[in-house]
């Protein structure tokens, strides 16, 4: 059920600050492991996480809630779900077929929409389940690069490792988004920002001390590298931060597979920022990729009305 409209535009915004984040965080990618690449988001997002919650705190709220006990295990749960969902799609970015990688990760949204009825009793009107199939399709043409792939061609590259840890990295995002959403149920009270807030900086600091402990028993090595790139990183920390607020609020007041969907126009940013801003030429099936994208989001809007 969706408690209040202002998951949409947190949505937008939450794909807009992702694309913006990804771009940021591939200059220290390329130097960092993939544990300690992952790590960045986390480790410099939290003193991001906690400055606006603070801040909403005082100077809208007033008070912190008292959540549920279950709501550690959720947060610890979503928490970690991201972390192998972060490594994963590192993962897939490293074997030599990028493309089918990418499109395959982006059946989160699918795999989101049956996870959470499953796990969450969410049920979805046909408009919605047209609307997440649409979305998804136009990812995968997006993803392509404006080469021409069939379904066939998608299919037969099911068995590549970059299709595997594509998917296996989609289901472990949807994870994280129904783990995220139960947890805000947990905080307590109406106030959906403040449960987003506060999941947000009890996740953060929890899936920080997963991923750097590991990285300090086992990667040590890469810790002074990590702290050496803390004009970047910070950055990315900072829009990672802002980002899954936004993202956190979204799951709070909608349901995880209208909020993903809606998400995927993250890549549509990316796509019509190298196009439009700078001049690069767009393939048909790019256009035919913006097309569908675009009607997944307003089916999806169409189902919430």
């Amino acid at each position: 059920m969706i408690s209040s409209p202002i998951w949409l535009p947190a949505t937008l915004l939450a794909g807009a600050m992702q694309a913006w984040r990804t771009a940021v965080q591939r200059r220290v990618s390329h130097s960092l492991s993939i544990n300690a690449a992952g790590l960045v988001r986390y480790l410099y997002g939290l003193p991001f996480a906690l400055l606006l919650l603070a801040g909403y705190v005082l100077l809208v709220s007033g008070s912190l809630p008292r959540p549920d006990p279950s709501f550690l295990l959720f947060c610890m749960g979503g928490g970690l779900a991201q972390i192998i969902a972060t490594n994963l799609l590192i993962m897939a970015f490293a074997h030599r077929n990028f493309v089918v990688g990418t499109a395959y990760s982006k059946t989160e949204a699918v795999q989101g929409a049956i996870l959470s009825f499953l796990l969450m009793g969410e049920r979805l009107s046909p408009i919605a389940w047209i609307g997440i199939g649409c979305g998804v399709a136009g990812v995968m043409l997006l993803s392509t690069g404006g080469k021409r792939m069939g379904l066939l061609d998608f299919a037969k590259a099911l068995g590549q490792p970059a299709a595997l840890t594509g998917i296996a990295s989609g289901f472990f995002f949807a994870l994280t988004a129904v783990g995220i959403r139960r947890a805000t149920q947990q905080v307590g009270g109406d106030d959906a920002i403040l449960a987003a807030l506060v999941v947000l900086v009890v996740t953060v600091t929890l899936q920080t001390i997963m991923q750097g402990g590991y990285l300090l028993l086992r990667e040590a090595g890469e810790l002074a590298k990590l702290f050496s790139s803390w004009r970047i990183s910070g950055q990315v920390g900072l829009l990672s931060a802002l980002g899954s607020a936004c993202w956190f609020t979204g799951f709070a007041t909608a349901p995880v597979a209208l909020v993903r969907v809606v998400g995927q126009v993250e890549i549509a940013f990316t796509l019509a920022f190298g196009h439009f801003y700078l001049g690069e030429r767009m393939a048909r099936t790019e256009i035919l990729g913006l097309m569908l994208v675009g009607g997944g989001v307003v089916l999806a809007l169409a189902s919430a009305l």
